[in-house]
């Protein structure tokens, strides 16, 4: 309790995390003052910023995936919300009226243009209270610096996060049924569903920094962690076929197929010179193949033999995959888990609150 203090508040925060945050925003506003600086012609020792880029950069670079943080909430409630405090100025010369109503006003119109970005509320009042610079700038202050600010910042988080692998803009990218019709996901057809989440939303009737989709995202991933849990002595090893047919990467597709069909599979998985696991193929791959196996190999699933078998839930049920590869750490084969292992293995599980089954008349 004494460090309770020093632990992050923000959910999934690490410390890798913290210090990406830390160096991106160190690059991200020296550079958006010097190159702010070059296009106003102050030279690239003049740092040409406005006090509420320093907010946004936190919300950048710390929380990226904040639909406050994306490149639109960013340059347009920045800029948006400049223009309403340099407007109210223009007409409000009461410092202390015009100061609420600038920010007031700002959130209204954030809001409306689909752009919130707390820093806006900063730029609203630099407009009303900014001083001589800001009064000299006139209407043109919401746009250089603060939109000229914004949109490098932007650009330049944009290229950070490209290179720390993190995923800028945030874009939720949607489960996809792999079989091209409109049914959901064999996953999202059980527990929840979307009009759920709606209903708990409106329920608690509060705002949150999060995504509605991330949030949807994130209960399911909840409720496979939760499955995980309560089934956690069954392990891979546990329920995995031992006995398993590969075939070499320079075998021929023709004894690939032929293995498939002689041993009713729809994976095989596919070695190399040295016995370890370089691939998988199933008659899907091998329509196409022309030549031997390892020009049409596919990346196989794997998981070690002390996984959690349940954890295999969601490689299984994609639509694609029909076999997870058991692999120990020099992946070589220990073993095979398909989806019919999978759910024989399920059905046997004990369930104290499962409904007895009625016979059909």
């Amino acid at each position: 309790m004494a460090f309770r203090l020093f632990v992050p508040i923000l959910a999934g925060a690490t410390l890798r995390e913290r210090l990406l945050a830390c160096i991106g925003a160190t690059i991200g506003i020296a550079l958006t003052g010097v190159i702010s600086g070059l296009a106003m012609g102050g030279g690239p020792h003049v740092a040409m910023l406005v006090a509420p880029m320093g907010a946004s950069a936190v919300l950048l670079f710390a929380v990226p995936s904040s639909p406050l943080a994306q490149p639109w909430s960013i340059i347009g409630g920045n800029s948006i919300s400049a223009l309403v405090g340099v407007t109210v100025a223009h007409f409000v010369h009461d410092p202390v009226i015009a100061s609420g109503l600038a920010v007031a006003l700002a959130i209204a119109a954030m809001s409306f243009t689909r752009c919130l970005h707390p820093p806006g509320g900063a730029a609203a009042l630099t407009g009303v209270l900014g001083g001589p610079a800001v009064v000299s700038a006139g209407f043109l202050f919401p746009f250089v610096p603060v939109a000229l600010n914004s949109t490098i910042l932007v650009a330049l988080g944009f290229f950070f996060h490209l290179l720390s692998r993190r995923n800028y803009p945030h874009v939720h990218v949607p489960t996809a049924n792999s079989h091209g019709t409109s049914d959901r996901p064999p996953t999202e057809r059980v527990g929840f569903r979307p009009e759920d989440v709606d209903a708990a939303l409106k329920a608690l009737d509060e705002t949150f920094d999060i995504d509605r989709d991330d949030l949807e995202r994130l209960l399911r991933q909840v409720e496979l962690q939760a499955m995980v849990r309560s089934h956690r002595t069954l392990l891979c090893q546990d329920i995995m076929s031992r006995d398993v047919i590969s075939v070499p990467e320079h075998a021929s597709t023709d004894e690939a197929r032929m293995q498939l069909l002689d041993h009713n599979l729809r994976t095989l998985p596919v070695v190399d010179a040295e016995a370890r696991l370089a691939g998988a193929v199933g008659l899907r791959e091998l329509t196409r193949a022309i030549d031997t196996v390892k020009s049409v190999m596919s990346k196989a699933g794997t998981a070690s033999p002390e996984t959690p078998a349940m954890s295999l839930l969601p490689v299984l049920t994609d639509g694609r995959s029909h076999a997870v590869v058991i692999v120990d750490a020099e992946r070589r084969i220990l073993g095979l888990i398909t989806q019919t292992d999978l759910l024989a293995a399920a059905a046997r599980m004990p369930a104290a609150d499962k409904a007895p089954l009625k016979a059909v008349a």
